[in-house]
């Protein structure tokens, strides 16, 4: 097959005119082009009056060779790459022990899915329920404002990514194709063939439901044991006679412990009272920077027309999203997180007396507003003094938010017209919230530290620059956004291993290595890899990338 990239043509486009483009590119005629698929497309909207649909086509035609060798000085024409997952080991026909993970977030899913792909039963703990009764009991805060701390937004199957917008792009850097095998998994679980080729694939809240439990059910096949309200308290680690500190086991709420020297630790970014176990346990944890914010809402057909101009509403484009950037005068960076075209913006909160917001859309997109947080960058300069000081910090700010709101879980919210004014608001305008289960109006900076509020004051008039209307007077901001990452990093090593704890594998979001939905999936991969090849005495290749990094603003996409 032959990879030819940058292939541009207009965004109306006849079918034929693709084919016509692919001969034209390689020099042949109709009848030496066997075959064709797209591997990618995505389009460039740089110039709304004239957007372009840009394809990554593989080719199959006669005499390969002779084809490569006249076009071998041109980059956009190569040999098409093997994007095959190629599993790393496989486990023996006995085995002296299961690996234990713990979480059923994308993380946490796809390190038990490939554990259990490579044969080795993995034990599979989530200390909230099955993604149904979660989904229930999520709809009880937004619609009858009742918590369970234990099955909300972040905890039960599924993670936090299963109620957002269900995006899988990403940054990350992506040589061993695990993010292929991501995809390919979720197409085979139910997921729209799209999210192969098109180059923002999302999937929305509820096909990710039905996908999970596809999934569920492959592992349960494949030798998986998957419990749900099982909450892991402690771990046992034994220290041995030189020093060398090892996990044993895990010990579950209720008493039961289970003996294991191998645990991925994927708990998502809100395992507020895991970190503490972890850190009292003496796992090596450290503060991390991480962003804080609002929600914002403006019509998406406001966003559409920024973007698209005359093409707004073409189907091929769909609700427009925008990624926006501002560097402020006080050093802080101000940017949008989690974007949701034609979505909502949903309660997120796993504990009570506080609020916190995130985004969500359904595949269609379809909801009159574009929502997206407004955060800014913080760093543990912000809130020095103990490694979990960022917990403290995020709960500080979520309580703020709550009693702003009302104390009844109804969000604070503000016309960003008022909010650049520095007046609190009394009235909605053009723009309704649709944060559930209501929004009660104020002033946001009673529940915000003062440098945030001063950059975002700053960078919605520069964003507006970008999107024309983004400062409009009656656009409305929800408070607050705290869950932009995990406050802290739970280290690790070349071997993926935690840097002082033997056979404990922190994991995604939670541990600061991932951020969204795509990056926690191919990084749960990694450390399933890891794992089997320590479990079959095999050497780990060398690491894709430093250990020690993870993102300060992980979720570039949420």
């Amino acid at each position: 097959m032959i990879r030819l990239t940058e292939i541009k043509l207009p965004l109306d486009h006849p079918e034929s005119a693709l084919r016509s483009a692919i001969l034209k590119k390689l020099g042949i005629s109709g009848a030496e082009l066997v075959a064709f698929n797209i591997f990618r497309r995505g389009y460039d909207a740089r110039k709304p009056s004239a957007i372009h649909l840009i394809y990554t086509i593989d080719a199959m035609v006669k005499d390969e060779a002779r084809v490569l060798k006249r076009l071998g000085g041109d980059r956009h024409v190569s040999v098409s790459p093997d994007t095959s997952y190629k599993q790393v080991a496989q486990a023996p026909a006995t085995l002296a022990s299961r690996p234990v993970v713990i979480g059923t977030g994308p993380c946490g899913l796809f390190a038990g899915f490939i554990l259990a792909e490579m044969g080795f039963r993995p034990i599979i703990l989530e200390r909230g329920k099955i993604v149904r009764e979660r989904t229930k009991d999520t709809f009880a805060l937004w619609r009858k404002r009742v918590l369970d701390p234990e099955s909300n937004v972040q905890y039960g199957e599924g993670g936090a990514g299963t109620f957002s917008d269900g995006k899988l792009h990403s940054q990350i850097k992506d040589p061993s194709y695990r993010g292929r095998k991501v995809l390919t998994e979720f197409v085979k679980a139910g997921a729209p063939e799209e999210i192969l080729y098109v180059s923002k694939p999302h999937i929305g809240t509820f096909r990710l439901v039905t996908m999970v439990e596809s999934m569920r059910a492959t592992m349960e096949k494949l030798g998986a044991e998957i419990r749900f309200q099982s909450k892991v308290d402690d771990i046992d680690i034994e220290t041995t006679a030189d020093g060398q500190r090892r996990v044993r086991g895990v010990i579950l709420a209720g008493g039961e412990r289970i003996e294991t020297d191998h645990v991925v630790l994927a708990v998502g970014h809100s395992a507020r009272d895991t970190f503490h176990m972890l850190y009292d346990r003496g796992v090596y944890v450290e503060a991390k920077p991480f962003s804080i914010g609002v929600r914002i809402e403006h019509p998406q057909s406001m966003v559409d027309r920024a973007r698209f101009g005359k093409f707004a509403g073409h189907p091929l484009l769909g609700a427009a999203d925008y990624k926006l950037v501002h560097h402020c005068a006080n050093g802080r960076s101000v940017y949008s997180f989690c974007m949701c075209p034609g979505g909502q913006v949903v309660a997120a909160t796993s504990e009570e007396g506080r609020v916190v917001t995130n985004g969500m859309s359904q595949y269609s997109r379809a909801e009159r507003n574009a929502n997206s947080g407004i955060v800014v960058g913080i760093t543990p300069a912000d809130y020095p003094g103990h490694p979990l000081a960022g917990i403290d910090f995020q709960r500080e700010w979520e309580s703020k938010a709550f009693t702003a709101g009302g104390s009844t879980y109804e969000a604070p919210g503000q016309r960003v017209g008022d909010f650049l004014a520095g007046k609190p608001s009394t009235a909605f305008g053009s723009v309704l919230p649709s944060y559930k289960p209501g929004v009660h109006l104020t002033d946001l900076s009673a529940c915000l530290p003062e440098y945030v509020v001063t950059a975002i004051r700053e960078a919605l008039p520069a964003f507006a620059r970008q999107i024309k209307g983004y400062d409009m007077d009656d656009a409305i901001m929800t408070g607050v956004e705290t869950r932009t990452s995990a406050p802290i990093r739970i280290k690790r090593g070349p071997d993926l291993q935690s840097i002082n704890t033997q056979g404990l594998y922190p994991a995604g979001e939670g541990a600061g290595y991932a951020g969204g939905i795509l990056s926690a999936s191919v990084d749960g991969i990694r450390v399933a890899e890891a794992v089997g090849l320590s479990m079959t005495g095999k050497k780990a290749p060398a690491s894709e990338g430093s250990e020690a990094g993870g993102s300060s603003s992980p979720e570039f996409y949420g």
